[in-house]
């Protein structure tokens, strides 16, 4: 699968290929289309642009393409977190494509036990879990107790059926492209 950056600073950068995606390694790419949908509602749809100047946490962030989508369209830093060796490995080829290496992070670390954040919060998620297994929920109540997100913070969690929020978020809008159900959240403040 060929993946390239839509919009901002990057756009029409090729990311490194993926193939069809690498089931052993529990890489599903999102698809450019469902980006550009995922960056059009984030920018154009009331919410006053989360993405510009932001610091996003990328939770199983697989390839790296969401994070560095929002890098190329104007976050200020992005954290990839995942423990896969092979998307480790992508995410850092795709950050050096990019040239990004001075605002990206890349954390091995399974994204449902995070520990404690050491840094500043993060005021953009984006949550793409293997679908189907709850690890969404788990991740988000880690990241949101172990002070990884700011107030207010805006998700983006990828799933295949509608997810279960859990406490300390509040639905903003949900979406369905094809087999990908879209669901933003905003933590409370």
């Amino acid at each position: 699968m060929t993946m390239r950056i839509i919009g901002g600073a990057s756009r029409g950068l090729h990311l490194a290929p993926v193939g069809i995606g690498d089931a052993r390694a529990h890489l599903r790419p999102t698809s450019d289309r469902v980006r550009e949908a995922i960056f059009n509602l984030l920018i154009n749809g009331g919410y006053g642009n989360p993405v510009a100047g932001a610091r996003v946490l990328d939770l199983f962030a697989g390839t790296g393409a969401l994070g560095l989508e929002a890098l190329s369209r104007g976050a200020a830093s992005a954290t990839f977190v995942d423990d896969g060796t092979v998307a480790l490995a992508l995410i850092r080829r795709n950050v050096a494509l990019m040239r990004g290496e001075e605002r990206a992070a890349v954390i091995k670390r399974d994204a449902t036990r995070l520990g404690p954040n050491a840094g500043a919060p993060h005021s953009l998620v984006f949550l793409d879990p293997p679908y189907g297994k709850g690890l969404g929920e788990a991740a988000l109540t880690e990241a949101l107790t172990q002070g990884w997100l700011a107030p207010v913070a805006m998700v983006v969690w990828e799933e295949s059926t509608a997810p279960k929020v859990p406490p300390g978020f509040d639905m903003a809008d949900q979406r369905r492209y094809g087999d990908t159900i879209v669901t933003l959240l905003k933590a409370e403040a």
